[in-house]
């Protein structure tokens, strides 16, 4: 973005010219690991990163049974409880109803399914500009939320949740 300073000296105008912002100063990154829950097996990665006004989010897990699995932002950074529980209900600022992201109501923290091989890895990735990482918008910002890896698989329609089953893994999103 340029910025300019226009400075009018009786009937000559004069144009000063700034420097383009260095954009890659506005990137923000975080990297997260997963902990094992309900007696799982399952561990991983995610990252999250901010640039230009969109979060980029990417989630690698192992240890999963092969199929499909729902993940998605829960209300709290805690992940204490064996079974995840600590982490809270779904991370929802705007009062939705929970459903598929994208496609009429759906809660912040409706990220979706994953689909795990037959060796228990899987991997998701999406960029929205309805994220964003500490920027202090309390229906945007993600920084202190919990993440949260299901056993099963998100119906879309269940409420408050999607039916999703256990609480398999869990990372908090902090710097």
């Amino acid at each position: 973005m340029k910025k300019f300073i226009l400075l009018t000296l009786g009937i000559t105008t004069l144009f000063i010219g700034c420097k383009p912002q260095n954009k890659s100063a506005d990137t923000k990154k975080l990297d997260i690991a997963f902990e094992s829950k309900s007696n799982s097996s399952v561990a991983g990665t995610a990252t999250f990163i901010e640039k230009n006004g969109n979060v980029t989010f990417e989630a690698k897990l192992s240890g999963l049974k092969p199929g499909i699995h729902a993940i998605h932002i829960h209300e709290k950074s805690d992940c204490s409880a064996a079974d995840g529980s600590s982490a809270g209900g779904h991370w929802n600022p705007t009062f939705k109803k929970h459903g598929k992201w994208g496609i009429g109501e759906y809660h912040k923290g409706d990220i979706g399914n994953f689909t795990a091989n037959e060796k228990g890895n899987g991997t998701i990735k999406i960029t929205t500009d309805e994220w964003c990482i500490g920027c202090g918008d309390q229906t945007k910002d993600i920084l202190g939320k919990g993440l949260i890896v299901h056993d099963g698989t998100d119906d879309f329609t269940s409420q408050p949740a999607g039916n999703a089953g256990a609480r398999v893994a869990c990372t908090a999103i902090i710097k």
